[in-house]
């Protein structure tokens, strides 16, 4: 009798312990996942802005200004896009210098990325930055 309670003991502490690490892999494979859709949402930012100071309007017109900060919504991320611009100088050319930055997180605060505070346990967030010229 002993030794019956003394398997089942085990065998339901084996099921506990299987149990935790079975939700630990599925919580990992979902914050991965999460963390690739947040860099591929800041990937799409990025190409939006480039687009946005390289072909609008088409060279050679003149080069526009920065877009203000942008909150573009994909899916369950939100990319926030800036960008600051920088005359240059090189020689007969004057190429002009734009710095972009894209945010994309899953639970944005206001609206806007990165989010504030203390962040949720499903929290993911991507920062790419770029740097384009328009001659």
């Amino acid at each position: 009798m002993v030794s019956v309670i003394f398997i089942l003991v085990v065998l339901a502490a084996l099921g506990a312990a299987m149990a935790r690490f079975s939700q630990r892999q599925h919580l990992g494979s979902a914050a991965e996942l999460n963390a690739a859709r947040a860099y591929q949402a800041a990937f799409a930012g990025l190409e939006w802005a480039s687009f946005q100071v390289l072909r609008n309007p088409a060279p050679p017109g003149a080069a526009p200004a920065c877009p203000g900060n942008t909150n573009i919504s994909l899916g369950d991320f939100v990319v926030t896009v800036s960008c600051s611009r920088v005359n240059g100088s090189d020689g007969a050319s004057n190429p002009v210098f734009y710095q972009l930055v894209a945010n994309a997180c899953n639970a944005p605060a206001g609206g806007a990325c990165p989010a504030g505070g203390t962040p949720q346990p499903a929290y993911a967030e991507r920062q790419l930055s770029r740097t384009v010229v328009r001659p």
